[in-house]
This record gives structure tokens, C-alpha cells and sequence, in this order.
């Protein structure tokens, strides 16, 4: 027999498969073909897998091959054989010298490198996208009989090992709620998948032995693989020891093994009602092993898939990146470690992310004794605590959600407490200016650091801000005279062509938060928080008054140089110089009236006498056809 050779293969493979009409020969078949249900399944070997079942079926008698019927197939090189897809499991199972079938166990081919190099949260490439009509499909999947007919159906969609095991992971990750109780009263019945599809309820053991044995169906080899993990009710820095307390998958795809964990792909569990709720995790899906790792440490570390292996003591104490840590567009963080201690009653924590993104914290349940700067790609804070002992840390990221998560935990010991150290409790998240207060039109920041130091109890802070945005600044300290209704007072506010200036004056030594507020003049509703300054003064001597209150009518291109002091002293002669636009006439008001006089460097000049008056206005008439003044600045004068 001559085969004509294709010219675009590279060789040409023959396979014999024999057919036998007669009955008992095709019983024999089908029984050496059938895949144990309950041994793990193998990975296809090309024309391997083939040859046992050749090698068998030439044991029968050459009687028993009389009528057979010869099939061959000619195909190129390396491809899968149109009559070997129609076998069952077989073709995805390796036979070892006893004829048992086996997975294969994991070698230096399917170790990664640790630690992580950062080039992706998954252990294969993968473009999530090419999964949107599959993921849709098989959420949408529901029970009808058995697991074989789910399986079945689950795969009507799937046309790789990968959208197989694809499929299964989404309808696990949807459908499966974790038993709380069950998992408590270790209930082995609750376990066993005939049982989970009546319930659709497990723990880790049956979510794990679910996967694998609705891989099996499908033809994937997977394995479960036992070990700790820090989960639910997880404390950084503890120990392990003793039983095994989780449960997760191997699955086999492309040549190389590859983790993942539907248990904690399908949601999470309330640490304080304890009930679960489906929140589906896509991290937990192939996820790059030296990932796996911060969270999973397996019973045997071949299962660990990374070179070098990690022992139990690293586990321990490396440091928990929860998985909103990466889903986040989170790289690293400093320390590395969850038990960190204060260095002279302070700790610093660092995060870099692999794009701008907001952060906050929270001490003790409290956002409270720390100072938070956003960086272009992560973020800075110096934590305070207030008394010596152990402190809970967590940081919480916002990324491209809307939700702030937690993505962080440290615990800190804190063998001494700055008590000079003590932040206004009116400091809020984050300090100083970013890309963040850029975002929202202010630019160019005089002051770029967040804390700022001042020896005589005042400065001037001034920053670009784009057309359409309105900017208001207001003093917070935890100790008097600033009060709601002076928290503005001490801070003046000019405007100088596209710049705001804020001129602030401290009424006391000690710390202040500088608050910034922005809002689009063209819409409704509130300012928006920005940021915030650190105002800090050491001068005891310091006793600044308040500025003068501004009415709606003092414009912002307006500018004040004196008397900056909202309160004048009595029966003096006060001098008066500001700069006003689009005023026809302007005059200072107490006892008496004092015409101001526009001068030739474009300033209204003149003065008043504060003799027998509590209050002084500067009043200004803005239509010279009119004689309606309207009143722009309001002084207090000084008793007696």
C-alpha cells in the first residue's frame, strides 16, 4: 500500500485501531477503555496513551478477529488523531508498568521562579477576555441530573482543556456556597458530590474534590492538594502545626501544572455574622505560584510549583499580601514582614502599585495617628501609635473600584509612644498634595511635602487651580480658639491670575490641619475633600487674631494687604490698601464713613478711625449708576 505524503506535513504517523463486530470483542473493549472514577486522571501523551490499548486488544485470539473491520488514519505528526478523540477518559491517562492509571507528578517543568517577578498574577498567559461568553454560559448552567450531564453540559461551550477547566472553575465559583457548619462538624457526607449538588453547599474538601472529579469527566487531570492556609480567623505571625486545615486543586494544562482554589474563588466569609457571601475572585484561578504561596503552603512542596521550595517557617513568617493586594495593581510593600516594631515610637509602611491609586488606613479600627502621602505609583505613611503595646494595622486600596479593600495587615509592637508626637484628629487621609489633588484641578503646589513647619506661626501656601474650580481651605486643631465657626477665619484667601494664595496665621503653637476643598462653580452640590496640610509651630508665642470675614461679593481676583488682622484696635487710625476689580467707588464704614481712593498702582487707599465702634465694614459700589454699597470685608474692634 502506497500513502501519498502531504507536502505541508512534516511526517506522516499511521494508526491501526481495530474495530470488532463481534459482541464479546467490543465488551472487552469497552471494559479496558472505561477510566476508573475515582483515580486520577492522565494528560494525553500523543499515540502513548494508544499503544497499551493496542498492545491489548492483539492479545485476543486471531479467531476473534475474524469479519473485523481495519480503520487507518493518516494525519501529521504531533496532531490528535480524529478516531483516538472519541475515546473516553482513556485518552487523557498514562499507564504505569501495572496498567494503573496516574497523574503525573509535579518536576522542575512546572516550577517557577520565587520570588515573584512581577510579569503576571497568573502561572500561563491569559487574555480573560476570551472567556466573557464562556463565563456567562456557564454561570448560567444549571442541574438537571447527574454530574456526568452537568459536566456535560458545561462543556457544550468549551473547546480547549483550558475553556474545560475554565467552565468548571466559573460554575463552582457560582453555585457552591460554603457550609460554615458543615466544615465546623467536619460532616464527610457533606462532602461527596452527589451530596454537594442536592445542597450546592461544601467546604474546602468537597469544593476541592468537586473540581477534580468534574475535571476527571471532562478529561483534565487535576489532583487535590491538602495543606495550611491563612484564611478565615488568620493571625499574622501564627504558627501552624498538626492537621491540615485547607484544601485546593492541581489542574493539568499546555504541559505543566497549575493551582487553584475555588473555595475561595466563590467568596468569603464574614468574620463578624460568619455567613458567607458569593463575591466571585478571579485571583485564585491559575494563579503564579510564588503568589499561591503567601497564602496556600501544601502537604508535600513538590505542590508548591516553585524553585526554590519554601518551608514552613517562611510561610509563617513571610509576610500576607491579600489577594486584593494584587487585584488592586499592587507590586510590593515594606515591611516585609506582619510583625513589625516602632523605631522611636514610630512605624513607616510602603506600597507600590503599578498605577496611581487611592489609599487610607486605619489603626485600631480608628484612621487615626498616621500620615498618609499618595505617591504617583503607591504610597507613604508614618504611623504614631498613641500607647505602648500591640496595635492592628490595615491598609486599604481603592484601585479602579469604587470600594476601598483591605489589602494589608500588619501588627505592631510599640515599645514606646512619642507623646509629642500627637496629631490633630481633624487630619484627614491623605496629607499633602498628589496626582490625586492634580486629578482634581490643583496644580503646581508651592508646598509639595505634607507637613509643613512655621516659626512665627504663619505662612502662605499657593497652588494652580484650572478654570471652573472653586477652592476653600479651612483650620482644624484639637485645642481652642478654633471653633466651626472661626475655622475659616484664620485663613485668607487670594487669587492671583490662575493661583489661589492662602494666607494662614496659627492662633497657638501646636499642629493643624490645613483642609482643602475643591467643587466645579457649574455644578450642584458640596465641596469635595482633597487633602490636607500639617501646619506645625513650636513658638509658645505665638497668638495670631483672625482675619477679616469675607462676604459672597469679594471677588476672587481681589487682594488684601492691610490691615490683614480681623480685629482692630479701638480709637486708633487704621490704614486701609486693597486691590479691587470692577468697583465704580469703595469706602471703609465704622463710627463714621472714610472714602477709599484708587490709586495709580490700581490699590484703593485710606484709613478710619476705630473710635466708638464694635464693628467696621468695607463696603464697595460696583454700579456707578447705582447707590446700593455692598459689604465685602468685616472687621471686630477691640473693647475698651
Amino acid at each position: 500500500m502506497e500513502l501519498k505524503k502531504d507536502s505541508n506535513a512534516v511526517s506522516i504517523d499511521m494508526l491501526l485501531i481495530v474495530h470488532s463486530e463481534k459482541r464479546h470483542a467490543a465488551q472487552g473493549a469497552h471494559s479496558d477503555r472505561q477510566a476508573d472514577p475515582g483515580a486520577p486522571p492522565q494528560r494525553r501523551g500523543g499515540l502513548q496513551g494508544v499503544g497499551n490499548g493496542i498492545r491489548r486488544w492483539q492479545k485476543l485470539e486471531r479467531n476473534d478477529l475474524h469479519g473485523t473491520q481495519l480503520t487507518v488514519e493518516v494525519h501529521p505528526q504531533d496532531a490528535m488523531p480524529q478516531l483516538l478523540k472519541k475515546f473516553s477518559l482513556a485518552k487523557r491517562l498514562q499507564g504505569d508498568k501495572n496498567g494503573n492509571t496516574r497523574a503525573r507528578q509535579p518536576g522542575g517543568k512546572d516550577a517557577h521562579a520565587y520570588p515573584w517577578d512581577r510579569s503576571s498574577l497568573k502561572s500561563m498567559p491569559l487574555d480573560l477576555r476570551q472567556f466573557e461568553k464562556l463565563d456567562t454560559y456557564a454561570s448560567q448552567v444549571t442541574v438537571k441530573s447527574g454530574l456526568d450531564a452537568l459536566v456535560s453540559d458545561l462543556l457544550q461551550e468549551a473547546h480547549s482543556d483550558l475553556e474545560r477547566v475554565r467552565a468548571i472553575w466559573i460554575w463552582i465559583c457560582h453555585h457552591i456556597e460554603y457550609d460554615i457548619e458543615a466544615a465546623q462538624e467536619k460532616d464527610r457526607q457533606a462532602f461527596k458530590p452527589t451530596t454537594i449538588l442536592q445542597t450546592q453547599k461544601t467546604n474546602c474538601d468537597g469544593y476541592a474534590g468537586l473540581f477534580e472529579r468534574m475535571c476527571r469527566i471532562a478529561g483534565v487531570q487535576c489532583m487535590t492538594v491538602p495543606g495550611y492556609s491563612k484564611g478565615f480567623g488568620y493571625q499574622p505571625g501564627q504558627s501552624f502545626s498538626g492537621e491540615f486545615d485547607h484544601a485546593w486543586n492541581a489542574v493539568f494544562l499546555e504541559g505543566r501544572w497549575h493551582l487553584v482554589d475555588s473555595t475561595w474563588g466563590s467568596g468569603l466569609v464574614d468574620s463578624t455574622t460568619s455567613k458567607f457571601t458569593f463575591l466571585y475572585n478571579e485571583f485564585y484561578f491559575l494563579t503564579h505560584p510564588a503568589l499561591f504561596i503567601e497564602d496556600h503552603f501544601p502537604d508535600n512542596k513538590n505542590w508548591q510549583l516553585l524553585k526554590p521550595p519554601q518551608s514552613l517557617r517562611q510561610f509563617e513568617n513571610n509576610m500576607y499580601h491579600k489577594s486584593e493586594f494584587y487585584n488592586k495593581g499592587m507590586l510590593s510593600a515594606h515591611p516585609q514582614t506582619s510583625i513589625i516594631k516602632t523605631v522611636n515610637g514610630k512605624v513607616t509602611v510602603t506600597i507600590e502599585s503599578c498605577a496611581p491609586t487611592l489609599f487610607m488606613f486605619m489603626l485600631n479600627g480608628k484612621q487615626e495617628h498616621g500620615l498618609l502621602s499618595l505617591r504617583k505609583n503607591g504610597m507613604k505613611l508614618d504611623v504614631y501609635p498613641p500607647t505602648v503595646g500591640t496595635h492592628k494595622l490595615q491598609i486599604f486600596a481603592k484601585g479602579n473600584s469604587e470600594i476601598y479593600s483591605s489589602v494589608l495587615e500588619y501588627t505592631l509592637k510599640c515599645h514606646y509612644a512619642d507623646i509629642d508626637v500627637r496629631l490633630p484628629a481633624e487630619l484627614h487621609q491623605p496629607v499633602g498634595p498628589s496626582w490625586f489633588s492634580e486629578q482634581m484641578g490643583i496644580t503646581k503646589p508651592s508646598h509639595p511635602e505634607p507637613v509643613i513647619y512655621t516659626s512665627d506661626g504663619r505662612c502662605s501656601v499657593s497652588f494652580g487651580v484650572e478654570e471652573g474650580i472653586s477652592v476653600l481651605a479651612s483650620l482644624h486643631g484639637d485645642d481652642g480658639p478654633v471653633t466651626e465657626e472661626t475655622q475659616r477665619r484664620y485663613i485668607f484667601q487670594l487669587q492671583r491670575e490662575k493661583r489661589t494664595e492662602l494666607k494662614v496665621q496659627l492662633p497657638h503653637a501646636g499642629k493643624f490641619a490645613l483642609k482643602i476643598f475643591v467643587k466645579k462653580r457649574q455644578e450642584p452640590g458640596n465641596y469635595v475633600f482633597v487633602f490636607n496640610y500639617l501646619l506645625c509651630c513650636t513658638n509658645s508665642k505665638v497668638n495670631w487674631p483672625v482675619f477679616p470675614e469675607s462676604f459672597g461679593n469679594w471677588g476672587q481676583d481681589n487682594e488684601l494687604l492691610e490691615p490683614l488682622s480681623g480685629v482692630l484696635p479701638a480709637n486708633h487710625n487704621v490704614p486701609f490698601k486693597l486691590k479691587l476689580h470692577g468697583v465704580a467707588k469703595a469706602l471703609v464704614k465704622g463710627q463714621d464713613t472714610w472714602p477709599l481712593t484708587l490709586n495709580r498702582e490700581g490699590y484703593w487707599e485710606g484709613s478710619c478711625n476705630t473710635a466708638g465702634c464694635q464693628e467696621v465694614y468695607v463696603m464697595v459700589l460696583e454700579n456707578a449708576n447705582h447707590n446700593f454699597y455692598s459689604y465685602i470685608l468685616k472687621y471686630k474692634v477691640n473693647a475698651q
